[in-house]
């Protein structure tokens, strides 16, 4: 579990944005980029990041 505390400091990588826990994942309340959470630890790298709205798909 993340800390409170750390949780408030967070901020997204790539827009600066507020972060939340959300499924054991922090999410940015802005880009929705989900950066994940290995070992207790956040994984707060953007080419780590799941999601945005420059994500493109692959088939």
């Amino acid at each position: 579990m993340i800390d409170k505390e750390l949780l408030e400091i967070l901020a997204c990588p790539k827009c600066k944005a507020d972060v939340k826990l959300e499924n054991e994942k922090i999410i940015c309340t802005s880009c929705k980029r989900k950066y994940p959470i290995r070992d207790g630890i956040p994984v707060m790298l953007i080419d780590e990041a799941e999601g945005g709205p420059d994500e493109t798909k692959k088939s």
